[in-house]
């Protein structure tokens, strides 16, 4: 128990950047939604943040984790591992950069984007300047200076949400009142550009903070340990490739997928939208991710450490349900955060949901071929999700837009799941608490469904009542395996 008291403490830690960072950039939906003159504007931005992701793990090719892995393997050497990969990845960011600048001109006319090339720019160097201070951050991670870590993630996200509100409500005020001090940078009708604008600047200025970490160690490159790294890494690229492509086929290809393209972009708008607000499960598994693969390697060593992992991913599926349990339980305030236009898109929220529960199961059973070194079977099972995803897409997406896009993704990561955890077994076999897990399971999905039962003319009363299907999974999970004795802050006021 107290390991992973330890894991939820730096889970906690890590998620403040990565849950907040979301979460205020979340905050922006509401914002985005009721200043982009429509739906197809979103559609835009959309699009082109969905080749992000792909291009971040391309770019970073599996090197972050190949860090952990090394440099706890040579923990007396530590920095040699440091150094070597931070140097490789500022050589191929550099490249990345020079290639896009040499061939800008083709790739944005295919991409569509002829008229605004300079979105796509901005965006090609955010990204480059973001894959490149991956290594500084796992190097914060694996020094276990999450304060600093969150520091300067912080530095980012509030950059850019003051960039955001100043050039969507700052400017446009003062070019009513006072147009003479904005009028000769800003330039009304260029909308949707400032969303890609202020982005790199906060990356920028990002970047200018890890400077020190850049700097910390003496500069050392070593071919032979790179050798070794790639070796490792390489599976893990394609792992991440498939894997995200799961994760942003649907919106990569979603505009190719139909002839009338406004129309296109106005539905990709509106599950782009609602994407944002299911993200709320992906920044708890993103932050569970970051404290988890060096509680991972760190461990892996340890008698208890099987026992430990099994805990993990019980403790990771009843927080999971307990996110799903409160996102389905007030669909009022989900209606709140986006405007009108958007409001049809939110029927795909439970499905996207239970998708994002199946993706964190999968990287929690993940840890069999990354401590064995079998990446390639984490590369060969994304492969087959990104199959099934493909194979929804192309046949039901042009018939039932976004809707066909969520059974995808849920579908893909079900399946995913479900490989790796039998695969897993002859390699590495953990004993996990499914009994535990599956009463979770059955008892969340029959809340969701009785929450259905009571729709009345009275708002107050429909609340009450999901506010109490909700509170009887709180007293399951804490009469069954959270305590209230065992919880910080809560146990000072709970007897013996």
């Amino acid at each position: 128990m107290t390991e992973i008291k330890n894991l939820a403490k730096e889970t906690a830690i890590y998620g403040v950047s990565s849950i907040l960072g979301r979460f205020v950039n979340f905050l922006l939906v509401p914002l985005y939604t009721r200043v982009l003159m429509n739906t197809g504007e979103y559609g835009v931005v959309t699009h082109l943040y969905s080749f992000v992701a792909l291009l971040m793990v391309v770019l970073t090719y599996g090197m972050e984790t190949g860090f952990f892995r090394f440099a706890n393997k040579y923990r007396n050497n530590y920095e040699k591992v440091y150094s070597t990969a931070l140097i490789t990845l500022a050589a191929t960011s550099t490249f990345f950069v020079a290639i896009y600048l040499i061939f800008s001109a083709p790739i944005t006319n295919a991409l569509g984007y002829s008229a605004n090339p300079e979105f796509v720019t901005l965006l090609m160097i955010a990204v480059a300047i973001d894959a490149f201070s991956a290594i500084p951050f796992a190097y914060l991670r694996f020094k276990n200076r999450a304060v600093r870590f969150v520091t300067i993630k912080f530095v980012y996200i509030i950059g850019n949400v003051i960039l955001n509100l100043f050039f969507f409500l700052v400017c446009p005020w003062l070019m009513r009142v006072a147009p003479h001090t904005v009028d000769w940078f800003y330039n009304p009708t260029y909308s949707v550009g400032y969303i890609f604008v202020s982005n790199a600047i906060a990356t920028v200025v990002m970047m200018l903070f890890l400077i020190p970490e850049v700097f910390r160690v003496k500069f050392y490159f070593s071919k032979s340990l790179l050798t070794k790294m790639l070796r490792y890494s390489f599976p893990l690229l394609i792992l991440g490739v498939a894997g995200i492509m799961n994760q942003s086929i649907d919106r990569l290809i979603f505009p190719f997928l139909f002839d009338d393209q406004e129309f296109a972009k106005s539905e990709l708008g509106i599950y782009g939208a609602c994407l944002k607000i299911a993200a709320i499960m992906f920044m708890f598994t993103q932050a569970f991710r970051y404290a988890y693969e060096p509680f991972v390697f760190s461990r892996h060593k340890s008698k208890t450490s099987k026992a430990a992992y099994a805990d993990v991913l019980k403790y990771y599926v009843i927080f999971s349900l307990l996110i799903f349990l409160g996102m389905m339980s007030f669909p009022e305030v989900l209606k709140i955060l986006i405007a009108e236009d958007y409001w049809a898109g939110l029927r795909i929220m439970p499905i996207v949901l239970w998708a994002y529960i199946f993706q964190g199961v999968f990287f929690n059973l993940s840890i069999w071929y990354k401590l064995s070194d079998k990446t390639m079977f984490g590369a060969l099972f994304s492969i087959v999700g990104l199959a099934i995803t493909l194979a929804i897409q192309i046949i039901f997406v042009p018939k039932y837009s976004y809707m066909a896009s969520a059974w995808a993704a849920f579908a893909c990561f079900f399946v995913m799941m479900l490989i790796s955890y039998f695969v897993g077994k002859k390699y590495m076999p953990i004993a996990y608490d499914l009994k535990s897990i599956g009463l979770y399971v059955a008892v969340a999905l029959a809340l969701f469904g009785a929450s259905f039962l009571v729709d009345t003319q009275y708002q107050i009363l429909n609340i009450a009542y999901r506010t109490f299907l909700l509170l009887l999974f709180v007293v399951l999970v804490v009469k069954r395996d959270l305590p209230l004795r065992e919880i910080p802050v809560v146990k000072r006021f709970v007897r013996k």
